[in-house]
């Protein structure tokens, strides 16, 4: 059940959201998300805080709504256990040990790796494995952790996200290239020295303190177990008609030129796919004693 506005920003002022990095490794683009500065250390301001989980929120409902997915990514220590634990909750795909290079713009090489996860699980599991020596049982079980560690979160990933939610963007810079590269929309937790351009929809914030990402985490969770009740059922025709036949998701991982490819009418020219614009925040009533908290002077 989702925290009452209130509450969340008390919440997450105590859980230091609002701290940022030291001045002198601030990013000039995030001046607008900024509140002031103390003992040398920028403060955000957590009234863009809260704008930013809101409209994060809208955008994944719609998304989630219609059928897509969400993949969370956050490699970092403060970020990992609540990444893999809050997508497991909310049923989405994550990726919390390592990014590898080419997960979505070369997905063919990473389905080939599930696929050998998959057969080095049939011989441990069936026993088959007894019939290999000692030596190559653990050669056979240290290739088979290494890709259950990485590829894990992401097994059952068929199709393209929808939107991918990331912690740190400069630590996951290869996955936003990757996204900006094959129009997957983008939201992250961004601190005072990263890029927010780089980013569709930024929740600025502190991607450092582990109680917050755990908070902003669990209300996106919460926000896709919602929109999973307002899915079409399998075998329902959506509003306005019968569904046009469905495409092989094959084609969308495809790297030669790193987009999905396109179906044009013979002699129509192709459409222009339309900017997607994140939902526009509603005013958020921030309380005055977390304002005041977020800017006292620490300690």
């Amino acid at each position: 059940m989702a925290m009452p506005q209130a509450e969340l920003v008390k919440t997450l002022v105590d859980a230091g959201v609002h701290f940022g990095h030291r001045v002198s490794r601030w990013n000039p683009k995030m001046e607008p998300y900024i509140h002031g500065k103390r003992n040398m250390i920028h403060i955000i301001d957590v009234r863009e805080t809260m704008k930013g989980i809101l409209r994060a929120k809208k955008l994944i409902q719609q998304v989630v709504s219609q059928g897509k997915d969400v993949l969370f990514v956050g490699t970092k220590r403060q970020a990992r256990h609540a990444v893999e634990e809050e997508a497991k909750r909310c049923g989405m795909h994550y990726v919390a040990e390592r990014w590898l290079g080419g997960t979505l713009t070369n997905f063919r090489t990473i389905r080939a790796r599930l696929n050998r996860l998959e057969e080095l699980e049939k011989l441990f599991t069936t026993g088959d494995i007894e019939s290999y020596s000692k030596k190559m049982k653990s050669t056979l079980k240290r290739e088979m952790d290494k890709i259950k560690a990485n590829l894990e979160g992401i097994r059952k990933m068929d199709k393209m996200p929808g939107v991918m939610f990331l912690v740190d963007t400069r630590r996951e810079n290869i996955a936003v290239k990757e996204a900006r590269k094959l129009g997957v929309v983008t939201a992250a937790i961004i601190d005072t020295d990263s890029d927010p351009d780089l980013i569709d929809l930024p929740i600025p914030g502190n991607d450092d303190a582990m109680r917050a990402i755990e908070l902003i985490l669990a209300e996106l969770a919460d926000a896709v177990i919602e929109a999973k009740q307002a899915r079409p059922e399998k075998g329902e025709e959506p509003a306005g008609g019968p569904r046009a036949p469905r495409r092989s998701t094959r084609s969308q991982f495809k790297a030669d030129d790193g987009k999905p490819e396109e179906i044009v009418a013979p002699g129509a020219a192709a459409a222009t796919p339309a900017p997607v614009e994140a939902p526009a925040a509603e005013p958020v009533p921030v309380p005055a004693e977390a304002v005041a908290a977020a800017a006292a002077p620490t300690a």
